[in-house]
């Protein structure tokens, strides 16, 4: 399947952290038609290994199968439903967000009500509600109703699953970040598969990055590798409310963060190894590829914790591609983007050898 086509499948799969179950069986089977093994951990992480050389420093190249978004958590008398907020939501983008409710009777399609225009104060008009104080309507008209359909404390609620197609081949939708990652990743799989050269590559599909960051750890654990790429998006810097933030562009190829620090509540992010930034800046040129440079706070990857495993620690580098609007129900990527990123990264891991020098 062409990879543009496996990102619109992948973002349209209800998955939120914790919930990844059908993402993951999806992916697992995408691994199957193409004759790859894999395994999935006790947290739901989705590990493949494909051997090479032992005496070239191992890789593990892995990117997030979650979204975020919400968790019932209250049932009204009246059917309306409270939700508790999974991840970093949007606060100003929630009102009027058609949503799905992933219960154990199906996907009930609700919508976060939006209070009537007509009975809004001047005051009401400029105030962004917090998720608190929102609720969903299904159509339900009481709480029995709402029990029988399934609904239950707990249950999983996404953005409702929707891609569009915009000009210039890119894709606007849910969960870009990260299920355009995810089709990387298998076309990535794809291209090393019958490799006769290069690394011993781990890869591996990740949870609950949207709820703590950590559910990679065990399938990285395991692994032990020496060096790790992570794919995720890096942000768009090209529309008016962005311009100041930096200088990648939708369209302009992939890019590699230079730094990273989250800055709120948590003091960790990623400065990158040197050698995997020489080895991305020395691979884009010689293959044609355009490389772009990324540095920001606000964000923070699950990679910042990887670094800091083994003995020795792991040499670290996020590797992504650009995207406008994160977080909200309507994200946008270019596919021509992710192409030419798995196609970096595939000609980056051919080029480390046995003597891939480690030393920072």
């Amino acid at each position: 399947m062409a990879l543009r086509d496996l990102i619109r499948d992948y973002m349209l799969i209800p998955g939120l952290a914790g919930h990844e179950e059908r993402i993951r069986a999806r992916i697992a089977s995408d691994l199957d038609a193409l004759g790859i093994a894999h395994r999935t951990d006790r947290l739901g992480n989705l590990s493949a290994t494909l051997e090479g050389d032992p005496a070239a420093p191992s890789v593990l190249v892995f990117t997030h199968m979650d979204q975020l978004g919400f968790i019932v958590r209250k049932v009204e008398a009246s059917g309306l439903i409270r939700l508790e907020r999974l991840g970093g939501v949007p606060e100003r983008a929630l009102a009027a967000q058609a949503v799905v409710i992933c219960s154990r009777g199906g996907d009930i399609p609700a919508l976060i009500a939006n209070k009537s225009h007509h009975a809004t104060s001047p005051e009401e008009k400029y105030r962004v509600v917090p998720y608190a104080e929102l609720y969903v309507d299904a159509g339900f008209a009481s709480k029995a109703e709402a029990e029988a359909a399934g609904v239950r404390i707990g249950d999983p609620v996404v953005y409702r699953p929707h891609v569009m197609d915009l000009a210039n081949g890119r894709l606007a939708g849910t969960s870009a970040d990260d299920r355009a990652g995810c089709a990387a990743l298998v076309d990535l799989a794809a291209r090393l598969r019958d490799r006769k050269a290069g690394p011993t590559v781990h890869l591996v599909w990740s949870v609950q990055e949207e709820y703590n960051l950590r559910g990679v750890l065990p399938a990285a654990a395991a692994a032990k590798p020496d060096i790790a790429f992570q794919i995720d998006l890096l942000l768009a810097c090209d529309t008016p409310d962005m311009t100041a933030r930096g200088e990648v562009t939708l369209g302009g190829g992939p890019g590699i963060s230079l730094y990273s620090f989250h800055g709120r509540g948590t003091l960790n992010g990623v400065i990158p190894h040197p050698a995997l930034v020489a080895l991305m800046e020395d691979t884009a040129e010689a293959e044609g590829l355009p490389l772009q440079r990324s540095a920001h706070t606000g964000a923070l990857p699950d990679l910042s914790y990887i670094q800091f495993m083994g003995e020795e620690g792991v040499a670290c580098l996020d590797v992504g591609f650009p995207m406008r609007y994160t977080h909200s129900a309507l994200e946008v990527v270019d596919p021509a983007d992710v192409a030419q990123m798995v196609a970096l990264l595939e000609a980056a891991l051919a080029r480390i050898t046995p003597g891939f020098n480690l030393i920072r």
